[in-house]
């Protein structure tokens, strides 16, 4: 099996971003990832795959603040969340 490169992997990481289970994951993890998947580290990118495993409404609610966001995406879903209201039109 071979490596896969990191051009491919942050376009795997795109489209699992924007084909979610609801739209407004779709646009929050759609418009994270266009921005701001390149600048992440490989530890970053491996974090970023696990999360993507993640149920939408959980994402969605942590993201908004409705529920506290496991420890081990508070960083990550900081970061995705202050990128969705910074976006916001």
């Amino acid at each position: 099996m071979t490596a896969e490169s990191h051009d491919i992997r942050l376009k795997r990481l795109h489209m699992r971003s924007i084909r979610r289970g609801i739209k407004e994951m779709d646009i929050i993890l759609g418009g994270f990832s266009r921005s701001a998947l390149a600048a992440l580290s490989p530890a970053e990118l491996d974090l970023y795959d696990v999360l993507l495993a993640e149920n939408d409404h959980d994402l969605y609610q942590w993201v908004t603040g409705q529920q506290p966001t496991p420890a081990r995406y508070l960083d990550l879903m900081t970061r995705i969340s202050d990128h969705a209201r910074a976006t916001q039109g």
